[in-house]
């Protein structure tokens, strides 16, 4: 490749590329973290490809020290790690689950989140059930999906705080309010616990220590088999009131369906908990040859015309997910806003535009649809040129349904070509 055509890719000079590669030449092992910013691109698997090429050269798979490592806020953000959460479940876990319960498991696909909202838009999804997060807001392209939840015959959000989702409803809604992790959560067996899993692949305990807000609060557990034992009845033979009951008998049985989590109640109890197995990670690679295998990838890169940015959405310090608690950045020192908009000053100074300024950021895709986010203030910061980077959930709206990575379906929200135009005059 061109050194011309790296930088504009990376934002990168050469020798700084050339001052990574002699650390790399000069170390053992490499260990590669990502996050968000590379999968939310059209190219997002390719990338990911890639850097386990990379990885596979030096030799940096499947020892101690090195390796892949995807940060997620929990296992199965992006596809399934372990509990099935997931549309595209593989034939033995179905299997597992359904020798388990003594029924025969759906095997055709289901609907990822961009599928969804299409099949709320053509009416073919009737009923919406939302475990927690905030679906309007989380989702590309916030006007079409606005649109398309009234199309539900209901909507239930098992939520442990108010938001915009639950104004945008179908013909029946219902707030199920819970128990937030925090909470203490005693059943008929007494105080219970859930597990979560890290990043890291850690699964442990979490309890929680603070009294409920009201004695009528349901956990997540117990509205979940409530619903379960109302719709299904006793088929297929579940124990949702024992369920409800006893959280170890959850376990119990996802102790015999799903790999990895063999004497489950015994093991989360240990100080600690317990690191879940990867083959990966032990050089054992599930392929028909057992070795590891490159792919080729050919090299694109989004094109942005002159007079306009790439866009990348993020999160402040005092966020979850869509949820700010605080319109405070102690990351990058913005404090008291959120609907902003951080430029390097030379890109700022090329476009004319004013530290300061209001402005709206448009976007525009292949549709020929401009998709409008309005009132942001312009704020002068050290972002590589061309580029500039926002809150999320409030530029979704620039992203259209239709625009997701190659293959992962993933919306592409950390590349978004926009313009900079003034806000109108109030």
């Amino acid at each position: 490749m061109p050194w011309a055509d790296i930088r504009a890719a990376t934002g990168l000079s050469r020798a700084e590329i050339e001052q990574v590669h002699q650390r790399v030449l000069a170390s053992r092992s490499a260990i590669v973290c990502w996050a968000m910013g590379i999968t939310q691109h059209k190219h997002g698997v390719a990338t990911v490809r890639e850097i386990a090429n990379f990885l596979m050269l030096r030799g940096n798979i499947g020892e101690p020290g090195a390796g892949v490592c995807p940060v997620r806020g929990h296992s199965n953000v992006q596809g399934d790690r372990t509990m099935g959460v997931w549309e595209q479940m593989p034939q033995p876990f179905l299997d597992a689950l359904g020798r388990e319960f003594g029924f025969t498991p759906p095997s055709h696909h289901g609907y990822d989140a961009v599928r969804g909202i299409q099949a709320m838009l053509d009416g073919d999804a009737r009923v919406f059930v939302g475990v927690a997060g905030n679906f309007v807001r989380a989702t590309p392209d916030s006007a079409v999906t606005e649109r398309a939840m009234p199309n539900f015959r209901l909507t239930a959000h098992i939520s442990t705080k108010l938001n915009r989702s639950h104004t945008v409803c179908g013909e029946t809604a219902l707030i199920l309010p819970t128990l937030g992790r925090s909470d203490r959560d005693v059943q008929a067996s007494g105080e219970q616990f859930i597990t979560a899993e890290d990043s890291m692949s850690d699964v442990h305990a979490s309890r929680g220590t603070l009294p409920p807000a009201s004695p009528r609060l349901l956990s997540e557990v117990a509205i979940v088999a409530r619903l379960a034992r109302l719709t299904l009845g006793e088929q297929p033979a579940v124990p949702w009131e024992e369920f409800e009951a006893d959280y170890d008998t959850v376990r119990d049985r996802i102790a015999r369906v799903v790999p990895g989590f063999e004497d489950f109640n015994e093991r989360v109890r240990r100080p600690g908990g317990f690191h879940l197995p990867n083959p990966v990670n032990h050089a054992s690679f599930p392929t028909p040859s057992g070795k590891a295998v490159f792919t080729r990838n050919a090299f694109q890169m989004p094109l942005v015309p002159a007079g306009h940015l790439l866009l990348q959405s993020l999160r402040s310090h005092d966020q979850w997910n869509t949820v700010p608690y605080a319109l405070d950045d102690r990351y990058r020192g913005i404090h008291n806003a959120r609907r902003v908009v951080m430029v390097n000053p030379d890109d700022l100074a090329e476009l004319g535009i004013a530290d300061r300024t209001v402005v709206d950021l448009v976007s525009v895709w292949h549709d020929g649809v401009e998709r409008r986010a309005e009132g942001f203030t312009v704020v002068a910061y050290p972002a590589s040129r061309g580029s500039a980077a926002a809150y999320y959930p409030e530029t979704n709206v620039l992203v259209p349904l239709d625009s997701t990575a190659d293959v992962s379906n993933c919306p592409t929200s950390k590349s978004i070509v926009i313009r900079l135009e003034p806000a109108p005059a109030a």
